[in-house]
This record gives C-alpha cells, structure tokens and sequence, in this order.
C-alpha cells in the first residue's frame, strides 16, 4: 500500500485531482507494480484517534489502517490500497465522480447515503456511546439514570441526536430533557459538567477522549456504554467487485478474531461484544 503525505496532499490538492483524472479508477484496472489493482481509498483529514490519526511522519495510523491493512492480507494481494486525505464532504464529492473507489471514515448508515453509495456488509467496527460523568458521580450509567438530571445541550440533529430522540419516544416515562443549541462546544460542554453545571454529557467516547486529552479535566469518567453504533465504508456505486471482495474479507476477520483483537488494540476493550459486556469492564478508554 502507498500512503500520501496529509500536507503534501493538501497542497497538491488541484494536481492530485488532475492526476487521477489521467490514470482513471479501479474499473480500467490500473496495476501496481506488483500487478495488484490499485483502489483508491478516500481517508478523512479531520482525523479522529484512534480510527484514524497521523504519526510523527505523517503517515495515517488507527484501527481503520490496521483494518485495511488485514483486508489486503486477507485478499492476497489482489488489491493495492493508495490512500488519499480530503475533507469529508470532499471525499464523498470524489466518490461520485469515481475519484475515488471507496471511503473510509468510521461513516453510519442513512438514507441520503445509501441512496448514493454503496455500503459494506458486514460492518468493519463500532463507535461507542456514552455518557460521561464526574468521578464522584454513581448513579448514571444508562440513559433512562437521565431523568430529573440536567444533561449538556446538544444539536438539534446528528447521530448523537437521534439517538435520543428514538429513546425518547420508546421510553415516555424516562424520557431525556434535550436543551438544543446549533453548535454546542465539546470543550465547553465538558468543562461545565466539571464545574457541576451539568449532570452528564453524550458524548461519542472517542469524541471524549480527544477532548479529554487538551482539557485534562481530572474530575471526569465514562459513566456507562449507551451503545455501540456500526460503522462502514463507503464504496462507488460501480465497485460491487472491490466491495464483494472487501465484504468477505471482513466477515473473515470478524469471525477469526482479527478485528476483535485490532479493538482490543486500539480502544481497550473488544466492541464487538455487547454492550452489557463493555460496561461490565467498567471501560475507561484513555490511550
């Protein structure tokens, strides 16, 4: 596999475009010198540790590497993964136009989405929910520990959103008080449940964790697991081939332990298991 510099990347960005517009995509079937067909793999540049970051020489690392890494293991060389960063949007712009073949950015499934692209099966991983907490604070671990409590503000839409919104309307009598801002602040949200402004914050955990790292605020934890949300990569609606390939691969090494042992890795904890079994480990990912 061959990895682009994120900053050679972005200021080559018009070359970049020029030049996969001159070799063409995966359906010409370009070839590496190996003789494996190159793919075109879209990654994020608003990176997201630990599925995604870059190490001090810039190269992409995280789970979702490691996983692509396996996948191209498992594939026998079929495939060349050539990475490319972009902005989301971006990405996804390229993946229609054949830019690129498939995108990779811990992305969920919707309509709009699946309207457009392709998607794969089985997922590759997990984004966990949570509810963070002070330290001191024993009582709230589920969402339904929520009521009479005040919780941080949150978008009015997101994943994080509708969430909520669907336990709200199954569980009327434990349902969440949701203040709505349009742009709430991690950082801020975060600091006011320190200072016992707020009772919890819903949080994706990595989302915490990131976080977490600039604030160093002591006082705080994963009060419990709220779910665990699947994770896919996107694919051009052309590339059933690549995606085919790539889905049995992935049912391989989720039925091997491969991922499961990538999870324990990178997260701490195997979020392939139940949510039961993750808060059971009291987890508390701080990597």
């Amino acid at each position: 596999m061959k990895f682009k510099k994120l900053t050679a990347l972005v200021a080559t960005i018009g070359i970049a475009g020029g030049l996969l517009a001159a070799c063409g995509t995966s359906d010409e079937k370009a070839k590496s010198a190996n003789g494996a067909q190159i793919v075109k793999v879209a990654l994020s540049d608003d990176v997201n540790p630990p599925f995604l970051y870059t190490d001090k020489e810039n190269n992409p690392v995280g789970y979702d590497i490691d996983y692509l890494n396996a996948v191209e293991k498992k594939l026998d060389g079929k495939y060349d993964f050539q990475y490319r960063f972009g902005a989301e949007e971006s990405n996804l712009i390229g993946l229609s136009t054949k830019k690129s073949d498939f995108a990779i950015n811990w992305f969920f499934k919707n309509p709009e989405r699946e309207a457009k692209f392709l998607y794969g099966n089985p997922e590759y991983g997990y984004s966990m929910t949570a509810l963070i907490v002070r330290k001191d604070e024993k009582n709230i671990e589920k969402l339904e520990d929520l009521k009479g409590k005040k919780l941080a503000p949150m978008a009015p839409s997101g994943g994080l959103r509708t969430i909520l919104n669907n336990y709200n309307e199954q569980n009327p009598k434990t349902a969440v008080e949701i203040e709505t801002i349009d742009q709430p602040s991690n950082a801020d949200n975060l600091k006011g449940l320190a200072d016992g402004k707020y009772d919890a914050v819903f949080l994706n955990v990595s989302t915490f964790n990131a976080v977490q790292k600039e604030l160093k605020l002591e006082d705080l934890k994963v009060g419990g697991i709220v779910s665990k949300e699947p994770v896919f990569i996107v694919y051009n609606k052309q590339n059933e081939a690549i995606q085919k390939d790539i889905n049995e691969a992935t049912k391989e090494l989720t039925e091997d332990g491969t991922l499961s042992k990538l999870a324990e890795k990178w997260f701490e904890v195997d979020f392939f298991k139940d949510v039961d079994y993750i808060n059971q480990k009291q987890y508390q990912f701080n990597k």
